[in-house]
C-alpha cells in the first residue's frame, strides 16, 4: 500500500490498522509488528510507545488505553531507514518527503471526506478534521525545519476529544 492510500484512510476514518482512541495496549500489540520503545511518565500516569516515526500515547486504567496516535513524517526526512521496517512488517511504503498538495489532492477524491479547518500554527498550518479527530500539520514557513521542506507534511495526529478511558 502507498503512504497516500494509508494516510487518506487514516484521515477519513480516524483509525490506524483498526486502532483508534480507546484501543487497548494489547490491541496495539496485535496490530503493530515493529520494534518500539516504551516511555512511562508521570509516575506511571502515562505511557508513550515510540515506533520511530509512529507514536501512540496511553492513559492508565484497568488496561492502558490509547489517547492519541501520531505519524511523525518529518523524522523520515533525516532518517529514512525508519521506513524500511514499517514497509517490511506493516506493508506501507512511506516516502522520505510527502508533499501536502499530493496528499490533499488524493483526499479530495474521496467522497464524504471530512472538512478540514485550517489554522496557522506559526510556521506550520494545521488542517483539522473534527469529524475524525485527525490533524495534519504542514511546514509552511518558507524555510526548513531540519530536513523538512516547505509544503511537506510534518505530522498527522489522532487526538481524543475527551480523556480516553
Amino acid at each position: 500500500m502507498t503512504a497516500i492510500e494509508f494516510l487518506v484512510s487514516f484521515i477519513t476514518s480516524g483509525r490506524l490498522y483498526g486502532l483508534g482512541i480507546g484501543s487497548t495496549l494489547g490491541e496495539v500489540d496485535e496490530a503493530i509488528h515493529c520494534d518500539f520503545i516504551d516511555d512511562v511518565g508521570g509516575s506511571g500516569l502515562s505511557l508513550r510507545r515510540d515506533y520511530g516515526f509512529f507514536e501512540f500515547s496511553f492513559n492508565p486504567g484497568p488496561e492502558w488505553v490509547m489517547s492519541s496516535a501520531s505519524i511523525k513524517l518529518h523524522r523520515l526526512a533525516s532518517d529514512y531507514d525508519m521506513a524500511k521496517e514499517w514497509r517490511e512488517n506493516m506493508h506501507v511504503e512511506f516516502p522520505q518527503h510527502l508533499a501536502w498538495d499530493e496528499l490533499r489532492g488524493a483526499l479530495e477524491l474521496v467522497p464524504g471526506s471530512p472538512f478540514l479547518k485550517v489554522t496557522d500554527q506559526g510556521g506550520f498550518l494545521e488542517y483539522r478534521a473534527a469529524a475524525t479527530n485527525v490533524s495534519v500539520i504542514v511546514n509552511d514557513d518558507g524555510g526548513e525545519h531540519g530536513s523538512s521542506r516547505q509544503g511537506d507534511v510534518w505530522s498527522i495526529s489522532l487526538w481524543a476529544a475527551a480523556r480516553a478511558q
